[in-house]
Protein backbone atom coordinates (compact mmCIF):
# COMPACT_ATOMS: atom_id res chain seq x y z
CA UNK A 1 0.00 0.00 0.00
CA UNK A 2 2.49 2.89 1.10
CA UNK A 3 4.24 3.88 3.91
CA UNK A 4 2.78 5.72 7.08
CA UNK A 5 3.46 9.24 7.81
CA UNK A 6 2.57 10.56 10.99
CA UNK A 7 1.82 14.48 10.27
CA UNK A 8 1.99 16.97 13.03
CA UNK A 9 -1.06 19.03 14.05
CA UNK A 10 0.37 21.98 15.01
CA UNK A 11 3.93 23.60 13.45
CA UNK A 12 5.75 26.45 15.19
CA UNK A 13 7.01 29.04 12.86
CA UNK A 14 10.51 30.01 12.06
CA UNK A 15 11.56 33.05 13.93
CA UNK A 16 11.82 34.76 10.41
CA UNK A 17 8.14 34.20 10.11
CA UNK A 18 6.88 35.26 12.99
CA UNK A 19 8.52 38.85 11.97
CA UNK A 20 5.96 39.34 8.86
CA UNK A 21 3.55 41.81 9.47
CA UNK A 22 -0.19 40.01 10.46
CA UNK A 23 -2.15 40.62 7.26
CA UNK A 24 -5.57 39.50 8.58
CA UNK A 25 -8.45 42.12 9.49
CA UNK A 26 -8.43 42.30 13.74
CA UNK A 27 -11.68 43.91 15.33
CA UNK A 28 -10.49 45.94 18.37
CA UNK A 29 -12.79 45.66 21.44
CA UNK A 30 -14.91 48.58 20.09
CA UNK A 31 -15.38 47.28 16.78
CA UNK A 32 -16.73 43.80 18.21
CA UNK A 33 -20.53 43.31 17.88
CA UNK A 34 -22.05 43.46 21.40
CA UNK A 35 -23.51 39.83 20.81
CA UNK A 36 -19.71 38.49 20.74
CA UNK A 37 -18.71 37.80 23.79
CA UNK A 38 -14.46 37.85 24.21
CA UNK A 39 -14.41 34.36 25.75
CA UNK A 40 -15.95 33.05 22.12
CA UNK A 41 -13.45 34.70 20.11
CA UNK A 42 -10.85 31.62 18.78
CA UNK A 43 -7.77 31.56 20.42
CA UNK A 44 -4.73 32.02 18.62
CA UNK A 45 -1.73 31.35 19.61
CA UNK A 46 1.52 33.37 18.26
CA UNK A 47 3.98 31.88 16.40
CA UNK A 48 1.49 28.54 16.04
CA UNK A 49 0.34 27.41 12.94
CA UNK A 50 -3.95 27.94 12.99
CA UNK A 51 -5.78 24.44 12.28
CA UNK A 52 -7.75 23.97 9.04
CA UNK A 53 -10.99 24.29 11.34
CA UNK A 54 -10.04 27.39 13.33
CA UNK A 55 -9.47 29.20 10.01
CA UNK A 56 -12.91 28.12 8.69
CA UNK A 57 -14.94 28.77 11.81
CA UNK A 58 -12.90 32.74 11.90
CA UNK A 59 -14.15 33.27 8.08
CA UNK A 60 -17.40 31.71 8.76
CA UNK A 61 -18.06 33.93 11.80
CA UNK A 62 -16.95 37.05 10.36
CA UNK A 63 -19.39 36.90 7.30
CA UNK A 64 -22.49 36.00 9.37
CA UNK A 65 -21.52 39.20 11.60
CA UNK A 66 -20.56 40.99 8.59
CA UNK A 67 -24.24 40.00 7.32
CA UNK A 68 -25.75 41.03 10.87
CA UNK A 69 -27.13 37.50 11.48
CA UNK A 70 -27.69 36.04 14.56
CA UNK A 71 -26.14 32.65 15.15
CA UNK A 72 -29.59 31.03 15.74
CA UNK A 73 -30.85 32.13 12.21
CA UNK A 74 -27.96 30.81 10.26
CA UNK A 75 -28.23 28.07 12.04
CA UNK A 76 -31.97 27.52 11.18
CA UNK A 77 -31.27 28.10 7.42
CA UNK A 78 -28.26 25.16 7.49
CA UNK A 79 -30.29 22.69 9.31
CA UNK A 80 -27.80 22.49 12.49
CA UNK A 81 -28.29 23.66 16.31
CA UNK A 82 -27.04 26.77 17.14
CA UNK A 83 -24.58 25.22 19.73
CA UNK A 84 -23.02 23.11 17.03
CA UNK A 85 -22.81 26.02 14.49
CA UNK A 86 -20.92 27.91 17.71
CA UNK A 87 -18.28 25.21 18.27
CA UNK A 88 -17.89 25.39 14.83
CA UNK A 89 -17.58 28.92 14.53
CA UNK A 90 -15.10 28.38 17.37
CA UNK A 91 -12.74 26.04 15.85
CA UNK A 92 -13.95 23.14 18.24
CA UNK A 93 -15.63 20.98 15.32
CA UNK A 94 -14.71 20.17 12.29
CA UNK A 95 -17.62 19.80 10.09
CA UNK A 96 -17.86 17.18 7.50
CA UNK A 97 -18.41 18.64 3.34
CA UNK A 98 -22.32 18.58 3.86
CA UNK A 99 -22.44 20.44 7.13
CA UNK A 100 -20.01 23.30 5.85
CA UNK A 101 -21.94 23.56 2.37
CA UNK A 102 -24.98 23.77 4.24
CA UNK A 103 -23.75 26.44 6.69
CA UNK A 104 -22.09 27.90 3.73
CA UNK A 105 -25.26 28.44 1.66
CA UNK A 106 -27.06 29.40 4.64
CA UNK A 107 -24.60 32.66 4.56
CA UNK A 108 -25.01 32.97 0.96
CA UNK A 109 -21.38 30.89 0.31
CA UNK A 110 -20.32 28.06 -1.44
CA UNK A 111 -17.54 25.61 0.10
CA UNK A 112 -15.01 26.68 -2.53
CA UNK A 113 -15.51 30.95 -1.49
CA UNK A 114 -14.49 29.59 2.65
CA UNK A 115 -11.40 27.83 1.06
CA UNK A 116 -10.61 30.69 -1.15
CA UNK A 117 -10.96 33.20 2.03
CA UNK A 118 -9.11 30.70 4.52
CA UNK A 119 -5.90 29.69 1.67
CA UNK A 120 -5.70 33.81 0.90
CA UNK A 121 -6.64 34.98 4.57
CA UNK A 122 -2.66 34.91 5.67
CA UNK A 123 0.01 34.72 3.27
CA UNK A 124 2.39 32.30 4.91
CA UNK A 125 3.78 29.08 3.81
CA UNK A 126 2.89 28.29 7.22
CA UNK A 127 -0.99 28.81 6.57
CA UNK A 128 -3.44 26.61 6.54
CA UNK A 129 -3.96 24.40 2.90
CA UNK A 130 -7.30 22.82 1.50
CA UNK A 131 -6.49 19.71 -0.66
CA UNK A 132 -9.20 18.79 -3.04
CA UNK A 133 -9.02 15.56 -4.63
Amino acid sequence: MGEVVQLPVRRQQPPEAEQEPDRSPRRTPAQRPRDVEPWAEPRVEPGVEPLWRESVGRELREERLSAGKRLIDVAEDAGVSPQYLSEVERGLKDPSSELLAAIAGALGLSVAEIATRVASSTISPYSPVCLAA
